[in-house]
């Protein structure tokens, strides 16, 4: 076996070590598990205790990203989604068009970024990331609904925010003008794509499951359509996020309850709650690894703006749309609260930094304030957002 290879076996073991003592000691500690992990990666990252490891773009978005948004909207009930369908759908897409259109007016005129920087800083960080939004919510027992509201819209605007990014740094790059209806026309075709390709392989995968009665077999094929509803988005140039997601969401809500036996269902769950808790481990790690505190110090000017961008376009999305969804799909004030200062940034946010070709000349500036703003909406926000649930009194294991 090459030197490589027992460098990346070495280096995989420790970091299952590192997330085993982790979840250990949160046992005693009142500490989120995920944000434990990403301290731990800032500890062991500023110590040098292990060789520098690199989070490639690759790694979280093919590697990573395909199976925990499977497992996410495999265990979405599509019941309760529909019940609260008209705020996650405002949230999840136009909220992340405004999200997008206010941080960058915000990074042009507060930071200096150009309007095509400031656009794709904007993109890339709109999206509440469902790496760290699931993981902490899912542990805290909210209401069903407020729940579902925060779990729908991380879900879902990854695949909005990542076909933003794709068309504005595709103009930016190219340096053409962004013309509206052609924008607007080439997102409708990527995200109804992305659909329609979700929902082929959701229900291809449901028929051919119904036709088998083997545990081991049925959960291959689900790893092979997480991967799979992705590959196809990607070569088909739809949103392959979104492919995923609308995949999980078929398979989970009508494959797993009509073609599955009880003991088949067992293990399917058993399998996709074990990959997720170990992607989200080694993900949350590695976030912690790539923080350099000397290069945020630095630039702590730049980041503070992003920080104040994101928390501003937040307060405009949640206190501008949940309003019109009322109606149809109450959101309670003190819920929105919760919204706002409960929309984390993770890992994806930070895969599409890195994804900027190095001829880009603002791509330091843009991962820098990146990993800055993940960093804060991590420690600060996903440290606080338990105590606000207590000062906001949200019931929790119900309804309000």
């Amino acid at each position: 076996m090459s030197e490589a290879s027992n460098f990346h076996i070495d280096m995989l073991v420790a970091f299952l070590v590192i997330a085993s003592a982790v979840a250990i000691a949160v046992k005693w500690v009142r500490l989120p598990y995920s944000i434990a992990l990403v301290i731990a990666g800032l500890i062991i990252g500023t110590s040098n205790l292990l060789p520098e490891v690199e989070m490639t773009p690759s790694l979280i978005l093919l590697v990573c990203l395909p199976p925990l948004l499977f497992e996410a909207s495999w265990n979405t009930d599509i019941g309760v989604l529909r019940k609260n369908w008209c705020s996650v759908w405002l949230l999840a897409t136009v909220g992340v068009f405004i999200s997008m259109l206010a941080v960058a007016t915000i990074m042009h005129f507060g930071a200096g970024f150009t309007i095509g920087t400031a656009l794709i800083f904007g993109a890339l960080i709109s999206a509440t990331d469902p790496i760290s939004v699931v993981a902490l919510f899912r542990k805290m027992g909210l209401p069903e609904n407020l729940t579902m509201v925060l779990e729908g819209e991380s879900l879902l605007n990854d695949g909005t925010a990542v076909v933003l990014f794709g068309l504005v740094s595709a103009a930016t790059m190219s340096g053409t003008e962004i013309s509206i209806p052609t924008f607007l026309a080439n997102f409708f075709v990527v995200t109804v794509g992305g659909t329609l390709v979700g929902l082929v392989c959701g229900f291809a995968a449901s028929k051919l499951i119904s036709l088998l009665d083997d545990h081991l077999l049925e959960t291959m094929l689900t790893t092979i359509l997480a991967y799979g509803a992705y590959l196809i988005g990607e070569r088909l140039h739809v949103s392959s996020v979104i492919a995923v997601v609308i995949a999980g969401l078929i398979f989970g809500n009508y494959g797993k309850t009509s073609a599955m036996s009880e003991k088949t269902r067992f293990a399917v769950t058993t399998f996709w709650e074990y990959a997720a808790f170990v992607i989200n481990s080694l993900v949350f790690l590695l976030i912690g690894l790539q923080i350099k505190p000397a290069l945020l110090i630095e630039h702590s000017q730049l980041i503070a703006v992003g920080v104040i961008a994101i928390l501003l376009s937040r307060m405009i999305v949640v206190y501008g749309l949940c309003p019109l969804a009322n109606k149809i799909t109450p959101v309670p004030r003190k819920w929105r609260h919760l919204l706002v200062w409960g929309a984390l940034r993770g890992s994806l946010c930070m895969a599409l930094a890195l994804s900027l070709p190095e001829a880009f000349l603002a791509k330091e500036a843009i991962i820098v304030t990146t990993f800055g703003t993940v960093l804060f909406t991590l420690l600060i926000q996903g440290l606080t957002t338990e105590p606000l649930v207590k000062l906001l009194r949200i019931e929790r294991n119900g309804q309000t």
